[in-house]
């Protein structure tokens, strides 16, 4: 059997890092077990869905690294719900009932009264033909209710009917459907419920494994009847803990907050992202993963826990550091040369930079103190102009390598009487304009005699 799962967001808004770690677990398990990762939006919300959504989903994904076998849209689907309905109403199933909003209202607060469970009481199902073609008559339009398997013979007659799954991430998992309401799946206007269209999908599309927050626990109870009522097998099931902001609040698509297109263009690379996203709540150390394929061998999701975790993107820059201070050239060449970082001291300029950087986009300021002179941040004392200018005519002649800086500073010491912090502080705020930075035994050779006397004071 081939190992197929699926993520299935809502194009109603950018994909936050809550929805993006279901992708990341759903495609950590195909990577994992050589199995294959389908995109599916669930665009039925003609009204809210759009493609730029859709298409910035597309583009986040695959910067992190996500690469969906294929790409199906429920849009195009409609055919294969109306067959599926048809099934489920001709076997009596799938029911129509007419109640308003307010009229169910009323219902529930009886029931409570009476001490009864706030369920739908199944009066649809009392109707006669006659009886719905007068509501019909009336003006009255039918929604579809799906008759669970919470009794034996009399549907009025509600039994204890548990549903058992062996949860990937909660071990054992039992809903009770004798305490859920018949399930709207098809509404007043024709169009389907979540709740159908993805048990419809699931069993077309063959999804062995089933990956998604754990507010869905409950849900799938019911998912479980109606995909056993078409006939079909049930895919395994896993339900992940939900992430929630710093301050413990969730994370919405209305609020653009932890968008990964933020996230993106505030310059975290896409291996901090998912390390922290995929680690975080979990038996795990979160550390700083450079690849998906290292990610993947490190991936349980037994392991990860059943309550909320906080996502705070503060901790994406320790993560963030750790990646690019181990970063190669030649994986940071392309973005190096859109900042107009380039030609034969690019790599060198790289090696001697990058363990000072928390972006790559950090670089240029640094390959603009090279080529243009120091920043303007820090000034010599004026006890320091002098010994400055002296130890500039200490400079060794070239070629110059990594040693020069050693060999010019022990000429320096042994003609000034300086030290440490007074040797060497002084010069790097001549050099570079700034009191920290790389070791300016690396970015001597890069700026060269030439260069360096030009920044004698």
């Amino acid at each position: 059997m081939t190992i197929t799962v699926r993520f299935a967001p809502s194009p109603t808004g950018y994909i936050h890092i809550g929805n993006t770690r279901i992708a990341l677990f759903n495609w950590l398990f195909a990577l994992k077990n050589n199995g294959q990762f389908i995109l599916r939006f669930d665009d039925t919300d003609t009204i809210r869905s759009k493609t730029e959504y859709a298409e910035a989903t597309i583009a986040d994904l695959d910067w992190l690294g996500i690469k969906p076998v294929r790409i199906e849209y429920q849009s195009k689907r409609i055919a294969n719900y109306d067959a599926a309905a048809a099934r489920l109403k001709a076997s009596g199933l799938l029911y129509p009932c007419y109640e308003t909003a307010e009229e169910l209202e009323r219902k529930r607060k009886l029931r409570l009264a009476r001490r009864l469970p706030p369920i739908y009481g199944r009066d649809a199902l009392k109707l006669t033909d006659a009886d719905r073609a007068k509501l019909e008559a009336e003006g009255r339009r039918p929604h579809w209710r799906f008759l669970l398997p919470n009794f034996k013979d009399d549907p009025f007659s509600i039994a204890r009917t548990e549903v058992h799954w062996d949860d990937l991430v909660r071990a054992r998992e039992t809903v009770d459907l004798s305490s859920l309401s018949d399930p709207v799946l098809v509404r007043e206007d024709g169009t389907y419920l979540y709740t159908f269209t993805s048990v419809v999908d699931d069993i077309d599309m063959e999804i062995s494994h089933i990956i998604r927050g754990n507010d869905h626990i409950t849900n799938s109870g019911v998912q479980i009847s109606i995909i056993e009522a078409l006939g079909a097998k049930v895919p395994e099931l896993g339900h992940i803990n939900l992430l929630t902001t710093a301050s413990g609040e969730g994370i919405s698509k209305r609020t653009g907050a932890l968008s990964i297109g933020s996230l993106r263009r505030d310059g975290y690379e896409p291996m901090a992202v998912a390390s922290l996203a995929v680690l975080i709540g979990t038996s795990e150390n979160v550390t700083a993963v450079s690849s998906m394929d290292a990610l993947a061998a490190i991936f349980d999701p037994a392991a990860t826990s059943k309550s909320a975790s906080k996502f705070d993107p503060a901790d994406l820059d320790a993560l963030n550091r750790s990646l690019i201070h181990a970063m190669p050239f030649a994986d940071a060449k392309e973005r190096l040369e859109a900042l107009g970082i380039k030609g034969d001291r690019a790599e060198d300029f790289w090696l001697a930079v990058r363990g000072n950087l928390s972006r790559v986009s950090d670089a240029a300021s640094w390959w603009k103190i090279i080529k243009d002179g120091p920043a303007t941040d820090e000034q010599l004392a004026e006890e320091d102009r002098e010994f400055v200018g002296a130890a500039f005519d200490l400079l060794p002649p070239e070629p110059w390598n990594r040693d020069t800086w050693k060999q010019w500073t022990d000429a320096v010491k042994a003609q000034s009487g300086r030290k440490g912090k007074p040797l060497f502080m002084p010069l790097r705020v001549a050099l570079t304009g700034l009191t920290s930075g790389p070791e300016l035994a690396d970015l001597l050779p890069l700026l060269g005699r030439e260069g360096t006397l030009a920044r004698r004071p």
